[in-house]
């Protein structure tokens, strides 16, 4: 269906792709990994010949159509919502552009009749008579307000641009469909329709992507770059990094029985192909799983950060009240009397359709901002440690990455603060970079080796995820299920809530609170009825 052949793009005289040929089957999904830089969007411009290669060439079957979710939220302001999804397709767009302008000539001519007559019979063959219904179906299931679909664009809330970019994107089915971040900026039921959408769909569809838990869903292949180069491989992210790491183990011990070696390997992919779910992307997934052998299972070459939070002191079964809270923000409340406990062993997951409303949260609680009125208790054995997203002023000074941190370590040693910062992907003279010079996932990868240091026995992080690549996320991710303490965590990662959090706590547009006792799935299931 899509393929590449021998692939290559030069940027300032080196090669980000070099010699790649891969081909995309109808069918599959294919989530393209790789860590930050490594040109995962780049590669999805070269397929959709946005982008021109240095050599090679990208060829699509004839007669396909590829579609490729626009970034530009502002490109079609001068459109209706309507026009815009339909814009997905634009063979029939233009059919029915030109059906339209002959329609409204004042002086209609037979000349004019033939060719309406031609377009018509177009129209028809691609199903344009229900080209409004699937537009209105698509904007529905990404909930977007009916009083929005006929309105022009540049009316629209940003978070509702995204979605009816996206609905222009798998307007009218694609035979190959490109997706770069599709779930950026969208609500959880947002998400799950546009999973099962993706499942559903017989098309290629090829995902860029930092959410694990959609791909983990919706692929059934990975398409790793590392160094220039694309290796596929078979399942999703889960089964990827999962089969990666045990044979990477299993390479590390020398000791082992080649035998017991395949023995665990075999037993590893029967259980994750029982345990696929989603009945279609299933069934392809289990029949690719079959095929695999041993021996062509390969290692990944990523380098993952090493997470660990060990608090220095034990917890105590009283952690937080807080009582009869308010907060208002630039004249609106936020926190309206709200009243919660937490105690021992709570990992809670905080939710809210206002961002502003848990940041506040935070803020409050860990007295960053005052409140307006009411308490806020926490117990005696209580040490928190704050991942703020708003960190950047933590950094605006011109301290040396390791005398920064150095700040937070009881013992002022270099070598042991150096430690630290390597768990973090930090070595030799990265530790000696200024702060303020550092981009946004290595301002993370710092705070989260202070964090470290900090040796707190309740965590409250808002928004950690944000500027981290896959490997330091799923870290990431790992460390806060290994985690004994206590957990307050917000975070657009799906999976996080998911693997972690016992309880969710959903902050309403009111200002009040909900407090939910179960895991973050089991409160969307619950919402969903």
């Amino acid at each position: 269906m899509l393929s590449t052949n021998n692939l290559s793009l030069m940027f300032d005289g080196k090669a980000l792709f070099e010699d790649v040929s891969i081909t995309f089957h109808e069918g599959n999904c294919y989530g393209v990994i790789g860590a930050n830089g490594a040109g995962k969007s780049t590669f999805l411009k070269l397929l959709s010949k946005e982008l021109e290669p240095t050599s090679g060439h990208v060829s699509l079957q004839s007669g396909k159509r590829l579609s490729f979710l626009k970034q530009d939220h502002f490109a079609y302001d001068d459109f209706t919502v309507l026009e815009t999804v339909i814009m997905g397709n634009d063979a029939l767009y233009q059919v029915m552009k030109e059906k339209d302008e002959i329609y409204m000539k004042p002086d209609f001519t037979e000349e004019d009749g033939i060719r309406a007559g031609e377009l018509e019979e177009k129209f028809a063959d691609m199903d344009g008579w229900n080209a409004e219904a699937e537009v209105f179906t698509l904007l529905n299931g990404l909930k977007v307000d009916s009083k929005y679909h006929e309105a022009p664009m540049s009316t629209l809330p940003g978070p509702d641009k995204v979605k009816v970019l996206l609905a222009q994107a798998i307007f009218g089915n694609p035979d190959v469909l490109l997706l770069d971040e599709p779930t950026n900026h969208l609500d959880a039921d947002a998400i799950r329709w546009l999973e099962e959408f993706v499942i559903n769909l017989d098309s290629v569809v090829i995902i860029v992507s930092h959410d694990r838990h959609f791909l983990n869903k919706t692929c059934t292949h990975i398409a790793d770059i590392d160094y220039g180069k694309i290796q596929m491989f078979v399942g999703n992210y889960d089964f990827w990094y999962e089969s990666s790491q045990l044979i990477l183990k299993q390479m590390k011990d020398e000791n082992k029985k080649k035998e017991d070696k395949i023995k665990e390997l075999q037993d590893f992919i029967a259980r994750f192909s029982a345990n696929a779910s989603k009945s279609k992307q299933a069934t392809s997934r289990k029949q690719a799983l079959a095929k695999i052998r041993v021996e062509d299972m390969v290692p990944s070459k990523r380098r993952y950060p090493f997470i660990e939070f060990k608090p220095k002191r034990s917890l105590g079964q009283s952690v937080f009240t807080m009582d009869s809270v308010s907060k208002e923000i630039e004249g609106r409340k936020v926190l309206d009397n709200i009243s919660l406990t937490i105690k021992n062993g709570d990992k809670i997951a905080f939710v809210s359709s206002d961002e502003t409303a848990i940041t506040t949260f935070f803020d409050v609680i860990t007295e960053t901002i005052p409140m307006d009125s009411g308490e806020v208790h926490w117990g005696s054995s209580v040490e928190y440690g704050y991942f703020n997203k708003a960190f950047d002023k933590e950094f605006e000074v011109e301290d040396r990455i390791v005398d920064w941190l150095m700040e937070f370590s009881d013992e002022k040693d270099e070598t042991f603060v150096r430690g630290f910062l390597g768990r973090m992907i930090f070595s030799g003279d990265d530790a000696l970079k200024s702060v303020n010079v550092l981009s946004g996932g290595e301002k993370v990868r710092c705070m989260m080796s202070k964090m470290m240091l900090l040796g707190s026995n309740v965590l409250i992080m808002d928004e950690p995820t944000n500027h981290l690549d896959m490997e330091s996320i799923t870290a990431l991710n790992n460390a806060l299920i290994r985690f004994p303490g206590t957990l307050l965590l917000a975070s657009h990662d799906q999976q996080i809530m998911e693997t972690t959090a016992n309880r969710v706590v959903e902050i309403c547009e009111d200002g009040t609170l909900k407090d939910f006792l179960g895991t973050y799935s089991e409160y969307l299931d619950q919402k969903n009825k």
